[in-house]
């Protein structure tokens, strides 16, 4: 089975990084649910997650780097590389498909399960289906605008949830 649907975007723009997500969740042809949370807080609520992928696996990777945050006592930096190599070598992590935003004040960073940890260049990224449409509207609006990283977070779900199919309106946005 097939499964899509999910855009993530994260702004970082004046000691403030936002990451926002629309709700669906489709299976192959079929809207399966409108308001999934893709989006969260974790670490005492200093560091938000973003992530795409399969739903189940996406959450036991979200909380395995919860506990590598722990781990170094909230080391962002230090936290990602350690979980990308434990993802990347671990037999039954690295079956697990999905691809994470993390983020707070100082970092924003893609992760993915082929152990790449990736520090975009303008402050912005995206992932999931429509993240193409999201990373252009984002990377347009901060070049052409002084919209707060929420704010363009926002626009750019919305721009991407009026070209993806499998990208709706319902989204959750955090900022720290």
């Amino acid at each position: 089975m097939n499964m899509h649907g999910t855009t993530i975007v994260a702004v970082k723009r004046n000691g403030k990084v936002a990451v926002g997500g629309d709700g669906q969740v489709t299976l192959e042809n079929t809207i399966m649910k409108q308001s999934a949370k893709k989006v969260r807080r974790i670490y005492q609520n200093k560091i938000v997650v973003g992530f795409a992928g399969s739903v189940a696996d996406a959450q036991a990777l979200t909380d395995k780097f919860e506990t590598k945050l722990e781990e170094t006592h909230g080391n962002l930096r230090r936290a990602l590389i350690e979980f990308a190599k434990e993802w990347r070598t671990d037999r039954i992590l690295r079956r697990l498909e999905a691809l994470m935003i993390v983020a707070d004040p100082q970092y924003l960073m893609v992760l993915s399960g082929n152990g790449e940890v990736i520090e975009p260049d303008e402050g912005v990224a995206a992932i999931g289906s429509g993240g193409g449409y999201a990373l252009a509207a984002a990377r347009a609006l901060l070049k052409n605008t002084e919209m707060s990283a929420r704010d363009i977070v926002e626009e750019s779900l919305r721009v991407a949830a009026s070209i993806c199919i499998y990208t709706n309106d319902k989204l959750t946005i955090e900022e720290v």
